[in-house]
């Protein structure tokens, strides 16, 4: 049976990919920083469809905590055969306004995160020479957003260390990719009014705006086998908004 370690898991993309995970069979280690309760409701829905799931702890900015997580997640469920990087946080305002603290803990979270979590878990890969890493990125990564710098930078980040972890691992069986997603309905979009809301769809051509199941969907694909060719590419899975 498969493993996989989903990070920021508790809730939105994260919780979407990990309920996606399990109906296809994967046993899941529910990655979570600050909703306990939260992952531990998700644990005990997902294990409805009889895999094995835990709920581990961990803040992704902190490599020593990330060391833990793995620990934590071999001995409960063994060795991680695919990663999903989704834990992450975002942050609006003009980039003059931003605080230090700010711009590092949002670098911390969305891209040192991924990093630290690459890293921990490529030996088991490499050794196994099997293993996918599927990397939550950004349509912001790709084309930049106002009022968004320090984020479209980290993701941008993210899909640089996608590519060129794909090139380094690639020899050793093991492929990585990114989803990209659009404008998701999550509870990011919490300070949006229903105007804002509206505008954002008009920009989109299918008229819509995406949920966390519509990448959890892309991330699933990414890691089966119908993928066995595909590595270091970003899906991008945001209804026409970037082309």
């Amino acid at each position: 049976m498969s493993v996989v370690l989903i990070t920021g898991a508790s809730r939105g993309i994260g919780a979407a990919c990990a309920r996606a995970f399990a109906r296809a069979g994967y046993d899941v280690a529910v990655n979570y920083h600050h909703s306990k309760e939260k992952a531990d409701a998700l644990v005990d829905e997902i294990t409805a469809f009889g895999v094995r799931a835990v709920a581990v702890c961990a803040d992704v900015a902190d490599s020593g905590q990330v060391k833990g997580m793995f620990a934590a997640v071999r001995s409960q469920l063994g060795e991680v055969n695919i990663l999903v990087n989704s834990a992450g946080i975002a942050h609006t305002g003009l980039l003059t306004d931003m605080t230090d603290g700010e711009w590092d803990r949002l670098i911390g979270a969305d891209l040192s995160g991924t990093f630290y979590c690459c890293r921990e878990a490529l030996p088991d890969m490499i050794r196994a020479h099997s293993g996918v890493i599927v990397n939550i990125a950004s349509m912001w990564g790709e084309v930049g957003a106002s009022c968004e710098a320090a984020y479209s930078a980290a993701k941008a980040g993210v899909i640089g260390l996608t590519k060129a972890l794909a090139k380094e691992v690639g020899p050793s069986g093991v492929r990585v990719n990114a989803v990209s997603p659009g404008v998701i309905m999550t509870d990011m979009m919490a300070g949006f009014s229903e105007d804002d809301i509206a505008a954002l769809k008009d920009e989109t051509p299918l008229n819509t705006l995406g949920t966390p199941g519509d990448i959890a969907e892309a991330a699933l694909f990414l890691a089966s086998d119908q993928a066995r060719f595909i590595t270091g590419q970003v899906l991008s899975v945001n209804g026409g908004f970037v082309i």
